[in-house]
């Protein structure tokens, strides 16, 4: 399971405890009104709570990324015919 992931879930069940507890709570508003309330509850918990995780699907997505731009440089060199993988566009005779 990718860290992205395990973050987005771990936000999702923070939410849907919050939202059970607020629709427990017996106020006279209506039921989207708690949720929207749960809603705002949960964004600061999840910044404090998940923190370590949050961090974790940050370095999952900038290692992807490094990773796809390395893939594009050595696919751009290889189309521009420089065997040793040089950053030049042409080359020079």
């Amino acid at each position: 399971m990718t860290p992205f992931l395990k973050y987005s879930l771990a936000r999702l069940g923070l939410f849907g405890l919050v939202a059970c507890v607020m629709l427990a709570v017996p106020l006279d508003i209506s039921a989207f009104l708690k949720l929207m309330i749960a809603l705002l509850i949960t964004a600061p918990l999840a910044y404090f709570l998940l923190a370590g995780l949050r961090a974790q699907a940050a370095e999952h997505v900038v290692g992807i990324t490094q990773q796809r731009s390395e893939k594009r440089e050595r696919l751009r060199a290889a189309l521009n015919g420089d065997d040793d993988g040089g950053e030049s566009a042409t080359k020079s005779d």
